[in-house]
């Protein structure tokens, strides 16, 4: 991600002392909370997020984790996905998604994303299927959710682990289903600046799969057995989510959903105000973003990104590099698919900007920022 707010800025990119300042009364309570029983690690308040957290997405079971890369890379070794296999992403995400799969010794393989939403297409997806493929994962990018009727249609027709990375998606909705719940599993990020951020690191595994996802709280917790801590029967890691956070979590989640409801207001403002020249991300039919980011093309980003920051504005690029064409990955894409193009992703590339974007984000700072944009483009 790149992000450049200035100081003092009119407009920040994200209000993150906004966002946790109305919070400042629960979470002095969670903090006393957690100090005064001292299970810093693995209290009370894990499971009980957990189990809240699960209900949200309407799935069966939660599993805490470190981040949201490693949720992603622990449901892939859940599903025992790894050297020889070939997991399909598209190339517009930010690069733990990739990373995610590289991490297990299986190869990402990369395909073009929609020119209206900028989310994985379909079609691309269904012809990069081979005899090595093991799973795809649509990613749910700028709060946004995939259509999962196509994307779930390619997965049963061929075998494939359905995966959500539902990092920037927390709350979204298509057609009345939740993120998190249309595939075998799904990853969370609770990154301080996402729709609900912890106040440092922190993610999640969501499933309905209960087998699934026992392994994947043993191989979060050094591959403990559940049955008698000092057995470890899987090769595992340390990836926990500390109590301290889980508690935090907890006060966050009741507001989640009237925070995505400003977000929506605040991005509806954005679409009347915005001059011709800037055009906002598609929204598909049926689908309920919930606007972690403010996504919109335009011809001049150099232009108005230094217009932007002139006038104490945040913004942001997501992402300016797509995946296929990071140094790190790169040669990985090649080997795989030479003579592959993917000129809807390289193209947005250049051309996509983040406006701020907050619950707490106002239409007078929304008409600044459109003001602004339609002074230089």
């Amino acid at each position: 991600m790149t992000t450049r707010d200035s100081a003092p800025t009119s407009v920040p990119f994200l209000d993150l002392q906004g966002v946790n300042n109305g919070l400042r009364e629960e979470f002095d309570l969670a903090w006393k909370s957690v100090l005064d029983h001292g299970h810093f690690v693995g209290g009370p308040e894990v499971e009980r997020f957990e189990r809240e957290f699960a209900a949200y997405c309407g799935t069966k079971a939660c599993i805490g984790v470190a981040n949201g890369t490693d949720a992603l890379e622990l449901i892939l070794r859940g599903l025992g996905i790894g050297t020889g296999d070939e997991v399909i992403i598209p190339t517009n995400t930010f690069i733990a998604t990739a990373e995610a799969v590289c991490a297990t010794g299986a190869r990402p393989r990369f395909v073009d994303v929609c020119a209206d939403t900028l989310l994985i297409d379909p079609a691309a997806a269904q012809a990069a299927v081979n005899s090595s493929t093991a799973a795809i994962i649509p990613v749910h990018l700028y709060g946004q959710m995939v259509d999962p009727e196509p994307i779930s249609a390619i997965a049963a027709a061929h075998g494939l682990a359905l995966i959500e990375d539902a990092a920037q998606a927390h709350g979204a909705r298509h057609n009345g289903v939740t993120a998190g719940s249309v595939g075998i599993a799904a990853g969370f990020s609770f990154y301080p600046g996402k729709n609900l951020g912890a106040l440092g690191d922190g993610g999640a595994v969501v499933t309905s799969d209960l087998a699934l996802a026992e392994t994947i709280r043993s191989m979060a917790n050094h591959g403990r057995c559940a049955a008698d801590r000092y057995r470890h029967d899987l090769s595992g890691r340390n990836s926990r989510l500390d109590t301290l956070q889980a508690a935090l979590l907890s006060a966050k989640l009741p507001r989640l959903d009237a925070g995505n409801a400003r977000r929506a207001s605040a991005m509806a403002a954005y679409r009347e105000m915005l001059p011709a020249s800037c055009r906002p991300v598609s929204v598909q039919a049926g689908a309920q973003p919930v606007y972690h980011l403010a996504v919109i093309e335009v011809d001049d980003r150099a232009a108005a990104s230094a217009a932007l920051s002139a006038a104490g504005i945040g913004w942001g690029v997501h992402y300016p590099i797509p995946c296929h064409e990071q140094p790190a990955l790169a040669a990985l894409h090649q080997s795989l698919a030479a003579s592959e193009k993917l000129p809807v992703a390289e193209r947005a590339a250049s051309r996509i900007l983040s406006l701020p974007m907050s619950p707490t984000l106002s239409v007078e700072q929304v008409a600044r920022v459109c003001d602004v944009l339609g002074g230089v483009l």
